[in-house]
């Protein structure tokens, strides 16, 4: 059987940015993701209409990403073994879907 492997997506946290969790499980579905994680909800000044993820820093395994949507922002830690560029243009295929 070929079946591809899923990654894991970790509930540790009982609230999270709203739409953020459906968009986490397709990037589990993806070849090369291992684990995602959601971390921690902190507000900001600044507002944007529509969900956003973006790379920040590497971390030991994969990236730190940052969800933003409307004055809310909310780490989400991936580990993979993809390239930045790589993950880069998987979160952008899977926020256009």
């Amino acid at each position: 059987m070929n079946a591809q492997p899923k990654g894991r997506l970790v509930w540790n946290h009982s609230t999270h940015l709203p739409g953020l969790i459906p968009i986490l499980e397709r990037l589990t579905l993806k070849m090369g993701i291992q684990t995602v994680t959601p971390g921690v909800i902190n507000k900001v000044k600044g507002h944007i209409p529509r969900m956003t993820l973006r790379v920040s820093v590497p971390i030991r395994g994969g990236f730190k990403i940052i969800a933003r949507q409307g004055k809310t922002v909310q780490e989400v830690f991936i580990l993979t073994t993809l390239t930045q560029g790589d993950l880069e243009e998987m979160i952008a295929q899977t926020l256009a879907k």
